[in-house]
């Protein structure tokens, strides 16, 4: 009996808790357009969809319910934002840099590093890492990008005059190389069908799981998770990142105590890297050790930070390499400009690039952006409300989750006519000026910006111009043929296929 009256009594506390909680926030998200919701279940069944279907479910929902849309189920909520206005509002804010779902989902693998952690430890972990991007380290390391471009245009050779060429393996091989020597200075030398099973595949599936869930809400709970076939797939896929990382902070612990090596930093920018040699260049996971020995990181935090830039430093850069190839070999007039613009930089000359010469590639820049426009490696992110926000005429509830769309706010056709056309010279400085400055938003925008820009920026143009001063791209998949997925990093459901011809050289 006095079971039941407990029982009773706090199923009617929570009841009033929930009543007034969501009294109020639900008569401000019920102004806010969006699909029609079914009783209890919300728009569930509108997200119980394949991850192809849904990603382009958005945009037309958008389209159909205005820049500022809704969906919810059960006590989740998430709004939709696409005008430049909103977008600043939220992502200038140093009061909107809270993450939740689907942040949440990446937890088990990256805990809470730089993309995931929330409040004063974010601040502290922005704080401790910029240094480690500072224009002086980057350019220390700059011979080290044109060694791992120089190294992927030879492994190119390879694939000339195959009919088609598997772009994502390639690429991905050599960001891969290029982030764990720059930043955790190791080196993979792993072939690429070894790299695929110990480190490519597993973070592909769990990027899958974690789809999985967002597509499930039912998932979104981590006890009813915990219980899946999937998540067992999930532990098995972290154990092998989980080693993959340890091997690589174990050995650099091990090279720098063998050569005495501690100290990390910019005041030394003018040191002689040859006194370390190659190996020894000091990464950001010498700058992750130094704090360590001074007490502000532990060991679970280095794990945090090196597995947060392994994915981010590697996957995202290959991903937009992949779609501008694919894309540039669809341009041949396009490709043709760069290649005039290189010639008038290098001549007949083979030797690797300097920092001046990709000053100077403003046609390769503009190009650059132009496919960050259209493919976005980071097509979408979110921000979580703990209070109302206004946004125009619609106030945001807190307890809300607040998306951005970027695969479609870069293709609002009143800033970016022809939005689905190639067209470089919209990044020309005159064509910038009057542009609202969160209309484009590839590295994300304020203080919860991608920390690492500067570096994509310079690998980019980098590997790009190396390419197209050695070889011709023509098309195989085509830009029509693309059908993308609902993935952490802008995805299709198919290869990304191109063909290599040999440009004409004058040694």
């Amino acid at each position: 009996m006095f079971l039941q009256i407990l029982l009773s009594i706090c199923t009617f506390v929570i009841g009033l808790h929930l009543y007034f909680r969501y009294r109020y926030s639900g008569r401000l998200i019920n102004k806010i357009n969006g699909p029609k919701q079914t009783f209890l279940f919300g728009n569930l069944f509108d997200i119980f969809i394949s991850p192809e279907i849904l990603f382009h479910k958005q945009i037309e929902w958008r389209q159909k319910y205005g820049p500022t849309w809704k969906l919810s189920a059960f006590n989740y909520r998430s709004v939709y934002i696409y005008k430049p206005e909103d977008i600043e509002v939220v992502l200038s804010s140093t009061r909107y840099i809270g993450k939740n779902l689907p942040y949440n989902f990446l937890v088990p693998w990256l805990q809470e590093g730089l993309l995931t952690s929330q409040g004063e430890k974010w601040h502290q972990r922005r704080k401790m890492l910029t240094p480690a991007f500072h224009f002086q380290i980057l350019k220390k390391f700059f011979p080290t990008f044109c060694e791992h471009s120089k190294e992927l245009v030879n492994n190119l050779e390879k694939e000339l005059y195959k009919e088609k060429t598997d772009l994502f393996p390639i690429i991905s091989k050599a960001t891969l190389g290029l982030i764990c020597e720059t930043s955790m200075g190791a080196s993979t030398g792993e072939d690429i069908e070894f790299l695929k099973n110990k480190y490519f595949k597993p973070l592909h599936t769990v990027a899958w799981t974690m789809m999985y869930r967002i597509t499930r809400i039912w998932l979104f709970t981590d006890t009813l998770f915990k219980l899946t076939n999937v998540a067992k797939i999930q532990n098995a896929a972290l154990k092998s990142l989980n080693k993959f990382t340890t091997q690589i902070i174990q050995d650099r612990r091990k090279y720098r105590k063998h050569n005495n090596i501690t100290g990390y930093y910019i005041h030394n920018e003018d040191d002689d890297d040859n006194n370390y040699g190659k190996k020894g260049k000091l990464a950001m996971l010498d700058l992750l050790l130094d704090e360590e020995a001074k007490g502000r990181i532990d060991e679970a935090g280095i794990t945090e930070e090196v597995d947060t830039f392994m994915f981010e430093g590697h996957d995202t850069t290959a991903t937009v390499l992949c779609f501008m190839i694919m894309r540039l070999a669809n341009e041949p007039e396009i490709q043709d400009s760069i290649a005039e613009e290189l010639k008038g930089i290098y001549g007949d000359s083979q030797r690797p690039p300097t920092l001046e010469d990709l000053s100077q590639m403003k046609y390769l820049d503009c190009c650059i952006k132009e496919s960050l426009r259209l493919y976005p490696s980071v097509h979408f992110m979110s921000r979580y409300f703990t209070e109302d926000v206004k946004l125009g005429d619609v106030t945001v509830p807190y307890d809300t989750m607040c998306h951005f769309n970027v695969f479609d706010i870069h293709r609002n056709p009143d800033i970016f006519p022809d939005p689905e056309k190639f067209i470089p010279e919209r990044f020309l400085p005159e064509n910038c000026v009057s542009r609202h400055p969160y209309a484009y938003i590839p590295f994300s925008a304020g203080p919860r910006n991608c920390i690492g820009q500067k570096f994509a920026q310079i690998e980019l143009k980098v590997i790009m111009s190396s390419i197209l001063r050695r070889y011709i791209l023509e098309p195989v998949t085509r830009t029509e043929d693309l059908v993308f997925t609902i993935d952490i990093i802008l995805r299709t459901n198919h290869p990304i296929y191109v063909r290599f011809r040999e440009r004409e050289r004058h040694d």
